[in-house]
């Protein structure tokens, strides 16, 4: 049986995946091992790093900064490992300063160069296979939201109509969220002024209004299937000829997807 959410420095963990992930990482707070954290971009392999060690992070693509950090800390966490530009110099200053590495990549790196460096490895795997993990991070996000922008939390605020976006993972679950939360912010004013603004560099064609109808139409009519659920219901509602709404659920199918 799966536990319940636990957050540990705003590591988020219900799935399965997540929870072994995070028994390893409890794990090598207790032993000082080198470790190697792979997943894609996203998924929370940094956060996971620092739940281990509050240790200085410093990224790959700067070897200079690296090699000087080696010498004055006893543990760093190291981003994008796969970018190490010469592993024979950096493996002789981890052993004369018996500096431990805590390393993050999002890209496989071989398997001599990981069994070189590393004791032990932990695999996060993408949100899109970890499903149980998904509202408690979009739960997190709407709370990072709040205390961002200083609203009331909460206040006609659902998650429940966000469709999670989950192409990058954590990035672009916490946009989704964010965005959702901005818009259920916005008044007529608000609307308005976006409106006023996208269209500000749209125009100087010789059918704008008509090419641009479509701005209105579309979420008028994604808008009233939501609410009234059928063409018909739609249609006496808006105050429209059935022909009429026909048409323009016809000619703006690729955009409405709907049946």
């Amino acid at each position: 049986m799966v536990a319940d959410v636990v957050d540990h420095t705003n590591y988020i963990a219900k799935s399965r995946a997540s929870i072994e992930a995070l028994k390893s990482a409890n794990l090598l707070k207790t032993v000082s091992i080198n470790a190697l954290i792979l997943g894609e971009s996203g998924v929370g392999k940094l956060t996971l790093a620092r739940h281990i060690s509050t240790a200085p992070v410093v990224d790959a693509t700067s070897m200079n900064d690296l090699l000087a950090l080696i010498e004055t800390n006893d543990t760093l966490i190291v981003k994008n490992f796969h970018k190490i530009t010469n592993y024979k110099k950096l493996k002789i200053a981890l052993d004369v300063y018996k500096t431990r590495l805590i390393a993050t990549s999002h890209i496989s790196i071989n398997d001599n160069i990981v069994d070189e460096f590393f004791s032990l490895k932990i695999v996060i795997p993408p949100l899109r296979e970890r499903k149980e993990d998904i509202l408690a991070l979009m739960e997190k996000f709407a709370h990072e939201a709040y205390l961002m922008f200083d609203d009331t939390e909460g206040e006609t605020f659902s998650l429940e109509s966000i469709v999670p976006d989950l192409t990058k993972n954590c990035y672009s679950l916490r946009r989704s969220v964010y965005n959702a939360y901005l818009m259920n912010s916005f008044g007529e004013e608000e609307i308005l002024t976006m409106m006023e603004n996208f269209l500000l560099h749209r125009i100087g064609g010789r059918n704008d209004y008509r090419d641009l109808l479509y701005l209105f139409d579309v979420p008028m009519i994604k808008s009233g299937y939501r609410k009234f659920g059928s063409q018909l219901a739609i249609s006496e509602k808006f105050g429209l000829n059935r022909n009429t709404l026909r048409k323009k659920i016809n000619d703006y199918k690729d955009r409405l997807s709907i049946d």
